[in-house]
């Protein structure tokens, strides 16, 4: 298993992904924790599951994630709690500012 720390003003996903690919990890699992300023997600319409709808926030909010490693790619679902909005979906960015973000990746052997 490895840890990686996402540190105040850097963006989560192109941190995971810099480190997956420092790491040579082709697939994997991840599990995060942390808190963010700045995030992006998407959920799928109840219409058509193959279109996104992104919403984008800038507040401070606890982080909770799961994620995979496939073919050296990060893809990372998450919950969002801040003071007056939840939120989950798809993570297309988030930016630590205040706190951290801590991943647990475990490469498949």
């Amino acid at each position: 298993m490895h840890l990686v720390t996402v540190e105040k003003d850097q963006e989560v996903l192109e941190t995971l992904n810099a480190a997956v690919t420092e790491l040579g990890i082709r697939d994997g699992s991840i599990t995060l924790i942390g808190a963010v300023q700045e995030s992006t997600v998407s959920v799928m319409l109840k219409d058509n599951p193959l279109d996104d709808r992104l919403r984008s926030y800038d507040q401070p909010f606890e982080l909770t994630g799961t994620g995979e490693i496939v073919d050296g790619k990060v893809h990372v679902h998450v919950a969002l709690a801040g003071e007056d909005v939840t939120a989950a979906g798809h993570l297309h960015s988030a930016i630590v500012r205040d706190f951290f973000v801590r991943a647990y990746i475990t490469p498949l052997e």
